[in-house]
């Protein structure tokens, strides 16, 4: 499995995609759910008149994400397989054996945490949560929504679509660059990436720590130098690991790593901010890793 930065023919972003290579000649590519029409449009225009087929398994191929630091006691519960760090790895992908049949499974994670996303046809998505509930209660798993996930990605400085990454953006603006291989051969929007490498983007991605005890940011809110405006948060949220506001945010590149004090309006008042060299929660991305 890999992930990939999809472009337009500008070099701008299209997506942020996962990739997983179920055979030699067997793609399974996985996108923002709600983006699935446009990017199918996308990936028609793309095909060639010959030798590439594209199937839609939106609707039916469902899963479910599991993570936290006990996701493979849970996992190696529920599966004879092996799901050790050897077997399945980072990154990884396997098709283990559950209890009412087999689910295709990524090791990998939004939350910064060893974790796993599990897929099965859609008629045992109910089979597969069933089973999830069943091996994880006597570990103490419960299930969290989306604003339980923005916490915990940005406690990781994790981007996500529509929020962190849009056409109006280009791979290095968005931290994304690293996920380009422009050495691999010819594909849309390379020549763009190319000579956008030559100088410095206008502005850059980064993660900001707020001096803001009652509320978070929510977006869009702006970020100040010396009473400037110098850029724009994209989303924020408590990190309740690390016990600070946490948000995510452009700034021109010239202070993208910046000591200086920054300040970022949250409710109206000028809150006092930094940005973050790494993550606030396991810079070394060990937990994810191990």
């Amino acid at each position: 499995m890999r992930l990939a930065a999809m472009l337009n023919d500008a070099g701008r972003l299209m997506g942020d995609l996962s990739i997983t290579r179920l055979a030699d000649d067997r793609f399974l590519v996985v996108g923002s759910y709600y983006l699935q029409e446009w990017h199918q449009r996308w990936f028609r225009a793309s095909l060639p008149a010959r030798g590439v087929e594209l199937e839609n398994l939106s609707e039916s191929w469902l899963g479910f994400s599991l993570s936290g630091p006990k996701s493979r006691e849970i996992l190696a519960s529920m599966t004879p397989d092996d799901v050790s760090d050897r077997a399945l790895p980072f990154l990884g992908c396997a098709s283990l054996q559950l209890p009412f049949g087999r689910a295709l499974t990524m090791r990998v994670s939004l939350t910064g945490e060893l974790g796993y996303e599990l897929y099965v046809p859609a008629a045992q998505q109910k089979a597969l949560w069933d089973a999830l509930l069943a091996a994880g209660r006597p570990h103490g798993m419960k299930p969290i929504g989306m604003k339980a996930q923005d916490s915990l990605r940005l406690e990781k400085g994790y981007g996500i679509w529509s929020v962190e990454f849009t056409p109006s953006y280009t791979p290095a603006m968005a931290g994304l660059d690293r996920f380009v291989a422009p050495d691999k051969g010819s594909f849309t929007g390379r020549e763009a990436f190319l000579r956008a490498c030559e100088t410095p983007p206008p502005q850059r991605l980064v993660l900001l720590q707020i001096d803001s005890p009652e509320a978070d940011v929510t977006g869009y809110e702006p970020v100040r130098h010396d009473g400037r405006r110098v850029g724009y948060v994209t989303s924020g949220a408590y990190g309740h690991h690390v016990g600070a506001s946490l948000a995510l945010g452009y700034v021109e590149t010239a202070l993208a790593r910046t000591a200086d004090p920054l300040t970022v309006s949250v409710l109206g008042v000028q809150r006092a901010a930094r940005i973050l060299r790494e993550p606030p929660y396991d810079p070394s991305g060990s937990r994810m890793r191990s």
